[in-house]
């Protein structure tokens, strides 16, 4: 019998998910992703719970500004987003999927539309409620320009803004 590892693939295989489709499929399901922003040339993670807009083209998450993510984000706005399906076992390599996401963070301004955009937030984390409507919290949108999908551990597919390809 072989082990779980032995059947992991050793090379990349050109994927063809419909990368947009797994964005709104992976939000469903998982309610935090990993933000990797810029901290004076080097890389920074932070956990977030996290809201796919409601056109697909932008992501949500919340902070206080008094964190080091905020600090990044103003600082260098080009980040990253990692939502997965781990399962934190030798059996999860062939099932996980991972999404990469390659964007522009901003925080966005009060006003109607800081409204329709923490209702997106809120309605997926109701608990945060009172956290996104707190003075001290900002609410960052990243335009989303790239992703990068991997499933069965290397079978990789891609999106980019510009020309909408999976």
């Amino acid at each position: 019998m072989k082990k779980p590892e032995e059947n992991v693939p050793v090379q990349v295989i050109k994927g063809s998910a419909s990368v947009p489709d797994r964005l709104r499929i992976l939000n469903r399901k998982q309610r935090h992703a990993v933000l990797a922003t810029d901290a004076q040339g080097q890389p920074y993670p932070s956990l977030v719970a996290y809201a796919l807009t409601l056109d697909g083209k932008g992501v949500l998450f919340a902070t206080p500004r008094s964190t080091r993510k905020y600090k990044n984000v103003i600082a260098n706005n080009r980040v990253s987003l990692l939502i997965d399906t781990r399962s934190n076992t030798d059996r999860g390599y062939l099932q996980a999927e991972s999404l990469t996401i390659l964007g522009k963070a901003h925080p966005v301004r009060k006003g109607a539309k800081w409204i329709s955009l923490a209702e997106i937030l809120i309605k997926k984390h109701p608990g945060l409620a009172e956290f996104v409507h707190f003075p001290a919290t900002a609410l960052i949108y990243v335009e989303i320009m790239h992703c990068v999908h991997v499933s069965q551990f290397q079978t990789v597919s891609e999106w980019h803004k510009e020309t909408s390809r999976s």
